[in-house]
């Protein structure tokens, strides 16, 4: 396993492998990785003859400095993981090889109506920067396969309709969550959970299965609301919680009129804010 830190190192790395006839999958990370990811590795190792993963903190895509700076850092941890799951390359760039002056990275492409909802109004900019960045490595590394995970449902949705919207080659796959084994979704962020709150972190899983069990026989108002009053017990402050048509994003009535439907939710725990999902109906 590699480890190079310039474009035109991993460009000229990668071309070889092209040369070559070999396929390269990739994904994107900000580091601090756990299973979760080596899910995502696992099936691109499988389904490629190269895999990539990128760990980089994109500082586009966070609202508050305070948040960026928190976020953990440590690459010889991540490296020694990923060359545990097969990893061919790691590509962990500085910000200036992300965002030179000299290159305009912004991304032309109106994702407004897949923001109207959910992470959109909590976190103003944030999928402005996911898009820059994705689209940016895309174009650094153009591989055949991105891989992404589900927990980031409305992240992966907007890349998805930026791959076709653009008509860009790279293909996604979507892998399911990963959860600990009291359900509650692998994240970087749990680390941050005081001991006392980790434990009680079950109602989120709990709280998406109640409402997938109960959909079609109760209202999705009702639902959201019971879901919302669920989540606000101490010490955990929801943020929202919403069932949506997982192609729109947007807020559903009647299940019978969507193929897709998730239930997307962010939740602090204190000082720690948690996202998660479940599939209601249909499959991504």
């Amino acid at each position: 396993m590699k480890i190079l830190k310039s474009v035109s190192g991993i460009r000229k790395a990668l071309a070889e492998e092209i040369k070559a006839g070999k396929t390269i999958g990739f994904i994107p990370t900000m580091g601090a990785l756990h299973m979760g990811h080596m899910s995502l590795i696992q099936k691109s190792v499988k389904e490629n003859d190269i895999t990539v993963t990128s760990v980089f903190v994109n500082p586009t895509q966070f609202n508050q400095k305070e948040d960026l700076d928190k976020y953990p850092r440590n690459l010889k941890a991540d490296a020694k993981l990923l060359k545990q799951f097969g990893c061919d390359y790691i590509f962990a760039p500085g910000v200036a090889q992300i965002y030179p002056k000299k290159i305009d990275t912004t991304v032309k492409l109106d994702i407004d109506h897949l923001t109207q909802s959910m992470e959109g109004p909590n976190r103003p900019g944030h999928f402005v920067g996911v898009v820059q960045v994705v689209k940016r490595l895309l174009d650094i590394l153009e591989p055949n396969k991105l891989y992404m995970g589900q927990k980031d449902f409305q992240q992966f949705s907007i890349i998805d309709y930026m791959l076709k919207k653009l008509k860009m080659k790279t293909k996604l796959r979507v892998c399911p969550i990963i959860r600990e084994e009291d359900g509650l979704a692998m994240s970087s962020r749990n680390v941050r959970l005081a001991k006392k709150h980790r434990p009680l972190c079950t109602v989120i899983y709990k709280t998406l299965i109640f409402t997938k069990e109960n959909l079609g026989k109760k209202t999705t108002k009702y639902l959201e609301k019971k879901a919302m009053e669920r989540l606000a017990e101490r010490p955990f402050n929801p943020e929202y919680f919403e069932i949506v048509d997982g192609k729109t994003m947007e807020k559903i009535k009647n299940p019978d009129n969507h193929k897709l439907i998730v239930a997307c939710t962010a939740v602090w725990a204190g000082k720690v804010r948690l996202i998660d999902n479940m599939i209601l109906k249909g499959k991504v």
